[in-house]
């Protein structure tokens, strides 16, 4: 097996999508002129294969190598976020670049050095606060002390990213809601798409049929990629593979999501995000170097890409622990649509906790219909629903995870049953606890659009905060691929 995020296992998610053994990537056979085709395989008691000849011999095969584009590729499974094989993502791959900086720097190859950024999730910095009993502002700054000491140059905060991709999820809304209203071909209701585990299942077992539903807009991670490879990089003289990016993340499935193709730089020959750690392999980075976070002196934020008020304080959005994409849009919505403005938001929790719908009543008539569906068994449900042509939503907000991204698959895990509704209790709070500001209210955010993309609009906008989705056709049987 190829080298990967040893911290990369199997927990008990509430998740009945697991891996199916077509996941494992084939062996081949190398076959003779004289062996007229006929080749046998033996499987060891470890598990390995080896190859039989015509003579009875036995060949020991090496182990089969399973890179993230074979993952993305193979379309033999669908996998929960702790089951992913990767390489190259892992924080050893961070604490390389870091070293090389430190020897370019001693020996005086000062052009060697890259520019490393790592960018925090709020989730993950709720996650790491509820282990360490630390508040959510404090968290931020000690977070951003552990990486400038390690010798990383910007930590920056996706919630900064994130506003960007609320307000670009909005305005795709209202255009789709009025391209129906017009008899327009249009796709409703719009499936958000900042969990990569939903895209990639989307990808995989619905293909073309529910593509077009889901938003084209990019998740925070990547518009943060955008953001560092793109504007940063201009502004500090940089080419982006001059930067290393990484970012902290509460999923696995995060580590798929910045090594699509989409997100890579031809030119350059870099992605826009480098490497993707999660809150466990975080915890485990501190664990390794005999820290505990309580004890690492705050750092400064870095305010250019940080959602901050104007004394360096973190702030949040509305909407829970997922990014709050159906309250944003349900707000903003209501304002554009029909001149109503602060709706009231209530959550009707329907068959389970991680399906709910919300309305936008208008003298008694719904005319917004909004839900949440989290966890497979209710995204499987709501495909089924789009299938028979029976869904009533105009937007879902979708999520793999049970309980949202505060339970993501990388977060900081408890150990009994008991403890982990606790932990995650814990998360939420930390979470909430900070002040609330809409996405438009940030007056950097709108400045970037005028200033970095040339306006809301502009063929630079769509480039930098858009992508585009892909069926990946699956193959009858995993030992028909080709090598």
């Amino acid at each position: 097996m190829a080298q990967f995020s040893g911290i990369v296992q199997i927990t008990d998610l509430d998740d009945f999508i697991t891996p199916s053994q077509e996941c494992i990537k084939p062996v081949k056979i190398e076959k003779t002129k004289s062996s007229k085709g006929l080749a046998g395989l033996k499987v060891e008691i470890d598990g390995s294969y080896s190859q039989i000849n015509e003579q009875g011999e036995e060949i020991r095969l090496k182990k089969a190598s399973i890179t993230l584009n074979d993952c993305l590729a193979c379309s033999g499974c669908i996998t929960s976020a702790e089951t992913v094989l990767i390489t190259q993502q892992s924080q050893e791959e961070l604490y390389k670049v870091l070293d090389a900086n430190r020897v370019a720097n001693e020996q005086g190859n000062f052009d060697n050095v890259q520019l490393v950024v790592v960018s925090i999730s709020p989730q993950v910095r709720a996650s790491v606060g509820a282990k360490f009993n630390l508040n959510a502002q404090v968290t931020a700054e000690k977070l951003t002390g552990f990486f400038k000491m390690l010798g990383v140059h910007y930590v920056f905060d996706t919630t900064f990213s994130r506003a960007f991709s609320l307000m670009e999820s909005q305005r795709e809304f209202v255009r789709r809601f009025n391209e129906k209203q017009n008899s327009m071909q249009c796709s409703l209701p719009m499936l958000a798409s900042a969990c990569p585990g939903w895209i990639c299942y989307a990808e995989k077992t619905h293909g073309q049929f529910i593509l077009p539903y889901i938003s084209t807009t990019k998740s925070p991670q990547q518009i943060m990629g955008s953001l560092v490879k793109d504007y940063l990089a201009k502004n500090v003289g940089k080419t982006p593979n001059q930067i290393y990016h990484c970012t902290i993340m509460p999923c696995f499935d995060k580590k798929l999501e910045a090594s699509r193709q989409d997100f890579y730089n031809d030119m350059y020959s870099t992605r826009d995000v480098d490497c993707v750690l999660t809150s466990i392999e975080l915890e485990k980075m501190l664990e390794e170097r005999g820290i505990s976070l309580i004890n690492v002196p705050n750092g400064s934020l870095d305010m250019q890409f940080s959602s901050v008020d104007i004394e360096g304080n973190m702030l949040s959005h509305h909407g829970g622990g997922s990014g709050g994409y159906a309250e944003h849009i349900l707000h903003y919505a209501a304002q554009e649509l029909f001149g109503i403005n602060n709706p009231v938001v209530e959550y009707k929790t329907l068959r389970n906790r991680d399906f709910k719908e919300i309305h936008l009543m208008i003298d008694g008539k719904v005319e917004l219909n909004f839900a949440l569906a989290y966890g497979f068994r209710n995204i499987q449900n709501l495909v089924q629903k789009l299938k028979r042509g029976k869904s009533p939503y105009h937007f879902v907000e979708v999520m793999a995870c049970p309980s949202g991204c505060l339970n993501g698959g990388g977060q900081i895990r408890a150990g009994t049953t008991e403890e982990a509704k606790e932990l995650l209790a814990r998360v939420q709070e930390l979470y909430e606890s900070l002040p609330k500001q809409m996405p438009q209210e940030s007056s950097l955010v709108l400045q970037l659009y005028e200033q970095w993309l040339g306006g809301e609009d502009s063929d630079h906008a769509k480039i930098m905060l858009h992508t585009q989705y892909h069926e990946i056709k699956r193959q009858s049987s995993s030992l028909a691929v080709k090598w």
